[in-house]
């Protein structure tokens, strides 16, 4: 994965509505629906305000059915022709991936996938919306950073954080981070890694917004996330927004360059080959990488932006060191959610 410069390298992406014209991979004579079914990864918190934007723009009926990756994957996959849905949105690019390696995604066109490589399939059937970046969060008051590992697969050496760390072993971006270890130091090194952690005694937590509570309350000192968690805790509200850094009761915590525990992740969406409104599913992915929709999901969500113009806050790590820190991966070889998702079954922590 070559390094880039986000702003100098997106130059090129002009997205529009006009852009997207009636899908040229709907079948010949078929009348498209007068709705827009959307299937998401995505909490309703991030997605309900943009599809209200959208749907206040084009006067378009939509309807969002949200659930896990995985379980998203599975309905479609059970569904197949039958399927409602016409685009699926998705938090991580393995689940993405899966969708396209089952044929559910059909084809975009160049429109919606002027962005660098790094980010886009070769099958060019979905497109990145956000980035986001694995992170490790620690308290500030009861953690001395110096003590902390360069590499993540150092972490289960900490024997001091004994009982304080916190993981999110079912969340779907946790699955993708995993995915990469297996990918980059194989399935022995990873499986070594998940009973070497496991051995700290780790809790566990259902998603990243109660772990980062509870480490903000003192039930941990560290945690392995994503970064905009950490971000939303600290910038999400005025309160917060006007703690000096003394105060933080959460900080960010970066190994070292090219290490799997910055790996960068995207979320993204496609269109499913069996949707009924193909046309409005390109439309609203070009209102996702439209550049208003990129501010929201940069100053509301604390993601960044994949197109040019759309400006993040001044309290963001700078997206070209972001991107130093993460390894160079190839975003096709997290395709096997499956097999770490097995992994971690028969760890006992799924």
């Amino acid at each position: 994965m070559p390094r880039f410069s986000l702003w100098a390298l997106l130059a090129a992406l002009v997205v529009s509505f006009a852009a997207c014209s009636p899908d040229t991979n709907a079948p010949e004579g078929a009348a498209e629906s007068d709705r827009l079914v959307i299937y998401s990864g995505r909490k309703d918190v991030l997605v309900d305000p943009l599809v209200q934007r959208f749907r206040e723009e084009t006067g378009l009926d939509v309807e969002v059915r949200y659930g896990t990756d995985a379980e998203l994957l599975a309905a479609l996959q059970e569904e197949g022709t039958g399927s409602p849905a016409d685009l699926f949105w998705a938090n991580t690019a393995g689940t993405l991936v899966a969708a396209e390696e089952a044929g559910l995604l059909t084809e975009l066109p160049d429109s919606l996938l002027a962005m660098p490589a790094a980010f886009v399939p070769s099958s060019g059937t979905w497109t990145p919306a956000t980035v986001r970046f694995r992170v490790l969060a620690y308290a500030p008051g009861r953690v001395d950073t110096t003590a902390l590992p360069a590499s993540v697969l150092d972490l289960p050496n900490a024997s001091g954080l004994r009982g304080r760390i916190g993981w999110t072993p079912t969340y779907a971006s946790f699955l993708d981070f995993v995915t990469a270890l297996r990918e980059m130091h194989g399935e022995d090194s990873t499986r070594a890694w998940i009973d070497g952690m496991r051995a700290l005694e780790p809790k566990a937590y259902p998603s990243n917004t109660p772990m980062l509570e509870a480490l903000a309350a003192g039930e941990i000192d560290v945690a392995l996330t994503n970064h905009y968690y950490v971000l939303r805790l600290l910038h999400g509200s005025e309160e917060a927004a006007d703690a000096t850094e003394a105060d933080a009761p959460v900080a960010t915590y970066h190994f070292a360059e090219g290490d799997a525990g910055n790996l960068a992740l995207v979320t993204g969406a496609g269109v499913l080959g069996t949707s009924a409104n193909p046309s409005a599913a390109q439309r609203f992915l070009a209102f996702l990488l439209a550049p208003e929709s990129q501010r929201f999901s940069a100053e509301v969500v604390h993601e960044y932006p994949v197109v040019q113009g759309a400006t993040v806050p001044p309290y963001f790590l700078p997206f070209d060191r972001a991107m130093a820190l993460s390894p160079a991966l190839d975003f096709a070889r997290l395709r096997d959610v499956e097999g770490t998702a097995r992994l971690l079954r028969e760890a006992g922590l799924q």
